[in-house]
């Protein structure tokens, strides 16, 4: 009976976080949120209150499930250089999860704001809305600067992957330059916003790196090579 391919099964848990992530991060603004208008946007999560929880779920369930896709590749890779999938588990498992987590916290603020909790009535509507849209933009500048963490992670798993000698160095490669992308991305957020569209057209094609290394894991997986016993390598 043949073992469970590692590769794969970080593969999988990588997928679903690829599969869950767009509801908060692009589904649920694209279709609720309106943008300088936060009687409209308030309007819209209080209608569809079930799909903005749905939102928040999302969040929870990506900070749980980010850590065992990074345990995974963790066992996947520390044969190979364990200094640094210990720094890839720190950037691209703990912290960001820890972001993940925090953000829930601005969506539910934004939600007892919409929902007008009886001890906010000291608050006129216009202002627990006003309120509201702020808590979702802090929601948004917190994903502007976890891009930094989402960048810097995909050095050390890029550097793994390139020196692992069982996952293709291209793959390696992509997923470091991947990162460079992401890195842009925050500081264009964060310094010129009004650029962040335009860079992330330019920087598209890069941000395929994750896809594509996911999509090598799913397919083809990866088995780290065996380690020689101490007493094989002194008799070579």
């Amino acid at each position: 009976m043949r073992s469970t391919n590692p590769g794969r099964v970080a593969g999988f848990l990588y997928l679903l976080l690829v599969i869950t992530g767009p509801l908060r991060l692009i589904y649920i603004p694209s279709t609720l949120f309106v943008p300088g208008n936060p009687s409209a946007t308030a309007n819209n999560i209080s209608t569809h209150q079930m799909l903005f929880r749905a939102g928040m779920a999302a969040d929870v369930f990506c900070g749980v499930i980010l850590i065992f896709i990074l345990l995974a590749l963790y066992q996947l890779l520390k044969e190979v250089d364990q200094k640094q999938a210990v720094l890839m588990v720190i950037l691209g498992g703990i912290l960001p999860s820890a972001i993940y987590f925090f953000n829930v916290l601005n969506d539910a603020a934004a939600l007892m704001l919409v929902k007008g909790a009886d001890f906010l009535s000291v608050f006129e509507k216009p202002q627990r809305e006003a309120l509201a849209m702020l808590f979702l933009r802090l929601h948004g500048q917190e994903i502007v600067a976890a891009e930094t963490l989402w960048g810097l992670w995909l050095f050390p798993l890029g550097t793994l992957v390139y020196r692992s000698g069982f996952l293709p160095r291209f793959l390696g490669v992509w997923l470091i330059l991947n990162g460079f992308a992401y890195l842009a991305l925050s500081l264009t957020g964060l310094l010129l916003p009004q650029y962040e569209d335009r860079a992330s057209q330019i920087s598209f094609p890069l941000l395929l790196g994750e896809v594509a290394f996911v999509l090598w894991l799913l397919i083809k997986g990866a088995r780290p090579k065996p380690v020689a016993s101490p007493a094989f390598q002194a008799e070579n």
